[in-house]
């Protein structure tokens, strides 16, 4: 496909002073932030005030539109169950489920257009009247193209079938006959209504002969009995009933539809060619309509409105039977006659032209240029990829053009702050790119409340996003700490794995205890389980709750080995020793021996290395010790302590020696 080199939109910014001021910006995900800046132009007016100015231009506009925001979710869960059905089936078995989705996305679709001409019909300001009209027209002509790539590629009707199905395509996309048919049935002669012959030839023009005859049976009603425009109109009816129509599905070949088609053909020319209309025009013109004259048909342009409802009535009544591959020189012929020189064709026309080529990879390439955002071709193409005529075309720059589109499309979604929810489904199937797409989007989504935090997190450890769930974690804990909220700072440094982050947050809550005397966020603490491993601070912090426990229940003997081992091991700090030995003071002077003699050995010598064993350690306690009367006080205090629990130690355990 060639490269389609067009002119880019200008985009105007409501409230900026170019003439005056020079403008700055800065590239955003999937928006633009234009700013004035505090450079005057040479040639500026003096004496103007700039006013301060910061404007976003979105990337993709629409996904701010309430009504698309529907359209968005909806169709998300349509394309998640299409990945999700099998894909063991044949092309014959997935076919009817390819329709049924499709018929599933133009569902949603024609809603989301409903709703958003309800807003155009409510609303009373101008320019939002103007731009929900516009959304109208642009979600009209996107199910327009839809339906069209469903008849031709995704149910890819044969001939006989074909021209059934592209009659449904117009009777749903040009209504506007059954709008003046209900205000003909509505008056009160409806044959005398100036609209009356423009609705009977409507829905001739459309292949709708039971509401054409129905119609024409309140004429020949109000004929006078026995005259001949009566009698012309049982003629008439009489070639409409006999009009053949192909069935799909049906016993009938299309040898046998032909062969009666021609007859009735004939009969309807040898009516003409004997002049049995000519004395009511009326009916002349739609007998001529019948046999498919062209110059008759083309006198109905304000009822066809569209070169494709002119196609469709020619082909009608010409060839029926059309096949895939001939569509194209009757779409072509049927443009340059319906338009002539008065207009050109339009991005819409193009779109159809191709479709009507067959050429699917025409269409995804013109829709995307043509069309504001990517969801359009981004479901169609998907949709189209597993019906099999996309999925052999690979693009030249890595991948695939159904994954790109898809990119693109959930790309254009995580800008906004509720939808890159749903981009994180449409990541997942992208087997080639998806996962590097969401690393990179999902690291850029504000983390502005705890939930949605856990919400990201979630994503990315079920996608084993290692390096994204540390960095959730990391920004998470650091907002805690800043926050002086250390459980949950500590919770998150346990999800991250970080283990130095969890030593920071292990100290700080043994300083809390050092200087409160009491622990903050016990349920934490207390329920650390295997995750106080991740570190040795961690894990001092959580037997060091386990030793409060213990005491608190009294089990003294069980917290006096806990403490022991606590300082022994080395994984209490050395710092954390004063306040080690000072709980064991209470242990010490208790009646019942809690220590024996070699465990108070232990505590002596561990006493003994923090205030004489290291001379850094011993200078820094001589000072304290001269310095603090306190910790004077209290290493006296635990000499004493140790020195009688010592000898009621030996004491004891001599007598149970003795005995």
């Amino acid at each position: 496909m060639d490269d389609i080199d067009d002119e880019p939109l200008e985009t105007t910014v409501p409230g900026v002073d170019s003439k005056n001021r020079h403008m700055g910006f800065c590239f955003c995900l999937g928006e633009l932030l234009v700013f004035e800046t505090s450079f005057k132009r040479r040639d500026a007016v003096r004496g103007v005030k700039g006013s301060p100015l910061l404007h976003f231009v979105h990337k993709d506009d629409e996904i701010y539109s309430p009504v698309l925001r529907k359209l968005f979710n909806e169709s998300r869960s349509i394309f998640v169950a299409l990945q999700n059905s099998s894909e063991e089936g044949t092309v014959k078995t997935k076919r009817p489920q390819c329709v049924q989705v499709s018929r599933q996305y133009r569902s949603v679709l024609r809603a989301a257009m409903e709703d958003m001409n309800q807003l155009a019909v409510s609303t009373r300001d101008p320019n939002l009247k103007n731009r929900y009209g516009s959304q109208v027209s642009v979600l009209s002509a996107m199910e327009l193209i839809w339906n069209l790539c469903e008849v031709l590629f995704i149910e890819s009707a044969t001939a006989g079938s074909l021209l059934h199905h592209l009659l449904d395509w117009v009777r749903l996309h040009v209504c506007e006959v059954d709008t003046k048919a209900s205000a003909v049935l509505n008056s009160e002669s409806p044959t005398e209504h100036q609209d009356y012959w423009h609705v009977v030839t409507g829905y001739v023009l459309q292949g709708r002969m039971d509401d054409a005859r129905q119609m024409l049976a309140m004429f020949a009603r109000e004929s006078i009995p026995g005259s001949g425009t009566r009698n012309l109109c049982k003629t008439l009816d009489s070639l409409m009933k006999k009009m053949p129509i192909f069935v799909p599905g049906s016993n009938q070949t299309l040898t046998e539809f032909e062969l009666k088609w021609q007859h009735w053909r004939e009969e309807c020319d040898r009516y003409l060619q004997d002049g049995t209309f000519a004395s009511n025009p009326k009916l002349e013109m739609i007998c001529k309509i019948l046999l498919g004259d062209e110059d008759s048909l083309l006198e109905q342009k304000e009822i066809l409105t569209t070169w494709y409802h002119f196609m469709i009535s020619r082909l009608l009544y010409s060839h029926p039977t059309v096949k895939p591959t001939e569509l194209l020189c009757y779409a072509q012929s049927s443009l340059d006659i319906f338009l002539g020189r008065e207009s050109a064709a339009e991005s819409l026309d193009n779109i159809l032209m191709a479709a009507f080529e067959l050429d699917v990879h025409q269409v995804i390439k013109d829709c995307s240029i043509a069309l504001s955002n990517w969801w359009f071709v981004a479901h169609l193409t998907d949709l189209l990829y597993h019906c099999k005529p996309l999925q052999s075309h690979n693009l030249n720059f890595g991948t695939n053009m159904r994954e790109f589109l898809l990119l693109e499309y959930a790309s254009g979604l995580f800008s906004h702050h509720s939808l890159w929810q749903l981009a994180v489904d449409y990541f997942d199937y992208c087997h080639e790119f998806g996962k590097v797409y969401l690393e990179r989007h999902i690291e850029r989504v504000p983390l502005d409340t705890e939930h949605k935090a856990l919400k990201v997190l979630r994503i990315c450890e079920k996608r084993q996003m290692t390096m994204q769930v540390q960095s959730i974690c990391k920004i998470m804990a650091m907002k805690a700490v800043r926050n002086k909220r250390l459980g949950s700072a500590l919770s998150w440094s346990i999800r991250a794995k970080d283990a130095a982050f969890a030593t920071l947050i292990s100290d700080r809550f043994l300083q809390g205890y050092c200087i409160s005397g009491s622990f903050s966020d016990l349920d934490l603490i207390d329920n650390l389980g295997p995750a106080m491993l991740l570190s040795d601070r961690l894990t001092f912090l959580g037997k060091y709750r386990e030793f409060h426990r213990m005491y608190g229940e009294k089990k003294f003997s069980d917290a006096a080995r806990l403490l022991l081992q606590l300082m022994t091991a080395k994984i209490a700090p050395q710092s954390f020793w004063m306040t080690l030995l000072t709980d064991a003071l209470p242990l010490l002077e208790q009646k019942k021996v809690i220590f024996s003699a070699g465990q108070t050995y232990e505590l002596m010598r561990c006493l003994e290395d923090l205030t004489l064993g290291n001379p850094e350690q011993r200078n820094e306690h001589h000072n304290i010790e001269q310095e603090d009367d306190v910790e004077t006080t209290k290493v006296e205090m635990l000499r004493l302590a140790l020195a009688r629990n010592l000898a009621k130690a030996i004491v004891q355990e001599g007598t149970l020696d003795g005995s």
